[in-house]
């Protein structure tokens, strides 16, 4: 696996083309960690529609079924490539959370009909 950090000028490019295309059908588990926090499971192997960054709000979109994760002036983000595509992505706040998005593929269930 490749973990490479985003230059910010290249985050809305980048989650324009991964929400096109290579993140269609995935499914994603957002985990929230920070010293004050501690760890927490914000979303736990949902369907992900998408991602975004809007520059004119500082904000990181995650996309998913029933939810929209918010990410508020993010710092710095950090992708992780793996065989098959992207396999994770770490978001880390101005207010120092670390949010962990980990990406896979739905199980697919064998057909009984």
């Amino acid at each position: 696996m490749s973990t490479t950090k985003l230059d910010k000028a290249a985050w809305q490019t980048t989650f324009d083309q991964l929400s096109k295309s290579l993140l269609v059908g995935k499914e994603v588990e957002i985990e929230v960690t920070g010293l004050r926090i501690g760890d927490q499971i914000e979303q736990e192997w949902i369907q992900l529609l998408g991602v975004s960054y809007d520059p004119k709000s500082d904000l990181i979109q995650i996309l998913v079924e029933g939810l929209d994760h918010l990410i508020p002036k993010p710092r710095e983000v950090w992708i992780d490539q793996g065989p098959i595509g992207l396999a994770s992505m770490e978001v880390i706040g101005d207010d120092d959370l670390r949010q962990i998005i980990r990406l896979r593929e739905p199980l697919m269930l064998p057909y009984s009909g």
